[in-house]
């Protein structure tokens, strides 16, 4: 997971900002091509093994107005949205929802394949992978190893 995204998790849970999620819809990956189309990629353009790889660091914006501080952090197609003030953070979602096809996750409980628990009490949070864990034993039939 980014550095960055853990950091700023990290301030949400010291600073009990809210934390929701909103995914992009991105259409056009469901949709069919009816001609067929032929393409060579530039030598060097990608590495066998490497198509999907993404190295880079989510994009991550800063707005302050007054007392209210607003990250956005979007990686691909998921947004998480922090900030001190629930209204404003409202009316981001709302702004965001009118500019793209949106689906509002609510508070954020998973972040790139991480399940996120969180005591806002003590202002902690945790992050676990115990899913991806269980997919990759049920992938390889290691589901009841001890």
């Amino acid at each position: 997971m980014a550095k960055s995204i853990r950091i700023l998790l990290a301030i949400a849970a010291w600073y009990d900002y809210e934390i929701w999620q909103m995914d992009v819809k991105m259409a056009f990956l469901n949709g069919f091509i009816e001609e067929e189309i032929f393409m060579d990629l530039p030598e060097g353009f990608t590495t066998v093994g490497e198509e999907q790889k993404n190295d880079y660091n989510p994009c991550v914006y800063k707005k302050i107005s007054g007392s209210s501080v607003a990250y956005l952090v979007l990686y691909v197609d998921d947004i998480l949205l922090i900030r001190n003030d629930v209204k404003m953070l409202g009316d981001i979602k709302a702004w965001l929802s009118t500019q793209f096809s949106m689906k509002d996750m609510g508070e954020a409980s998973y972040i790139l394949g991480s399940k996120i628990y969180r005591d806002r009490s003590r202002r902690m949070l945790g992050l676990t992978q115990s899913s991806y864990i269980e997919k990759v034993l049920k992938r390889f039939r290691m589901e009841h190893s001890k």
